[in-house]
């Protein structure tokens, strides 16, 4: 049985985890039902446990939102000298998630490493502060490609191969390895209504560069010409304070309703009974939630310039990306106004969604572990049509 290795800074039940965690968690459970010995090494946080078992991977847990990074190095370095929570650890290969830096595992495992990035984080940077900004870029940008100038690459979309061009990396290096969807889970029938308000949804962690307030001034904006709006958004994160007292000074309050973190269920819940869905961040690697919205029929809008939002989305097919703030309301007016165009876009959009799974997701992404390491072979199923999807 193979040994897999996957270092992440946050697992998908952390407070602040997201897509990029869900991505690397799913494959990691496809692996492990194909026969890998599967591992995590992320950090802990209030109420978690420090070594549990889940989805078939082992989940160890150290370490802050900073001091995740040596913490994991040392356990690493302790396990080659039979030391510590994983003594005589030795995995086949590596993944080193890369969310705006690295691990750099490839230092101390002695294993071969393939660096997973969803996107690079010029854009977001300058919210951590100048100093960290600073340090956090350069590392990115440079010194990342330096040390791993031989390592193979997975990325979630062709915008964010072409970021990691630009840094240096050899695109012959690096694979496009698109995420998967799951079923719908058993979910109740929207309520369908007549006269309520057109309903709006944000699936997203709050945090700044996703540009919730975006959304908030649409509903405003909206409603100040006479459509009667109503906004869900789903998720949470550091900034859901700020964005509930914007809620209040925008005079939006019984018109927003701020979820929180909920269960897959209820998530398609909201999803299945919305209208449009919203993404308006500043940068995305690929937009899991835009597929998520699509297996409901329900069309995302968002900008253009967040690069892999055109991958995600077919604009003009099954969704619209538009180029700042003022297309996103007139592109969001127009589809209220006009439910048959919507609908029709919501319709290529459940086609194309059909297409993916986290099974062929695995596919591609443990043809990439066998070439870096034919040790981990396993019985994984014939390459999937759905990771050639454009």
């Amino acid at each position: 049985m193979n040994e897999v290795l996957l270092l992440c800074w946050r697992d998908t039940d952390h407070p602040q985890g997201g897509g990029s965690e869900r991505y690397l968690e799913r494959v990691g459970a496809e692996l492990a039902a194909r026969g890998a010995s599967v591992t995590l090494l992320t950090a802990h946080y209030p109420g978690a446990g420090r070594d549990e078992r889940r989805d078939g991977i082992r989940v160890l847990r150290a370490g802050g939102r900073l001091s995740v990074y040596p913490r994991a190095l040392l356990t690493l370095l302790a396990a080659r000298l039979r030391l510590g929570r994983l003594a005589g650890y030795r995995p086949d290969v590596v993944v080193d998630t890369q969310n705006g830096v690295p691990f750099f595992a490839r230092l101390v495992a002695g294993a071969p490493t393939v660096v997973l990035v969803h996107h690079c984080h010029r854009e977001q940077w300058p919210v951590a502060g100048p100093v960290l900004a600073k340090i956090g870029w350069f590392t990115e940008s440079r010194l990342s490609p330096l040390i791993h100038r031989r390592n193979r690459y997975i990325t979630v979309s062709e915008p964010s191969a072409a970021e990691l061009v630009g840094l240096g990396v050899d695109r012959a290096r690096i694979d496009v390895v698109r995420g998967g969807i799951d079923p719908v889970p058993p979910i109740a029938a929207p309520e369908i209504g007549d006269g309520g308000p057109a309903r709006l949804i944000v699936v997203s962690r709050l945090v700044p560069h996703k540009q919730i307030e975006h959304a908030l001034q649409v509903v405003q904006r909206l409603r100040a010409g006479g459509t009667d709006v109503h906004l869900d958004v789903v998720g949470d994160g550091w900034w859901a304070s700020d964005l509930i007292a914007l809620t209040g000074r925008l005079g939006l309050t019984g018109h927003v309703v701020f979820h929180g973190h909920v269960d897959d269920r209820r998530k398609h819940e909201l999803l299945a009974g919305a209208d449009l869905h919203l993404m308006p961040s500043r940068k995305e690697g690929w937009g899991l939630a835009v597929i998520e919205a699509a297996q409901h029929g329900v069309p995302t809008l968002g900008y253009r310039s967040s690069a892999g939002l055109t991958d995600s989305i077919v604009d003009g097919t099954t969704g619209v990306l538009v180029d700042d703030l003022d297309g996103l309301v007139a592109s969001t007016a127009a589809l209220l106004a006009d439910p048959a165009r919507a609908a029709a876009l919501g319709r290529a959009a459940r086609d194309r969604a059909a297409g993916y799974s986290w099974p062929s997701t695995a596919d591609d992404f443990a043809r990439v572990l066998r070439e870096v390491n034919p040790a981990t072979a396993d019985a994984s199923p014939a390459r999937s049509a759905a990771s050639q999807i454009p």
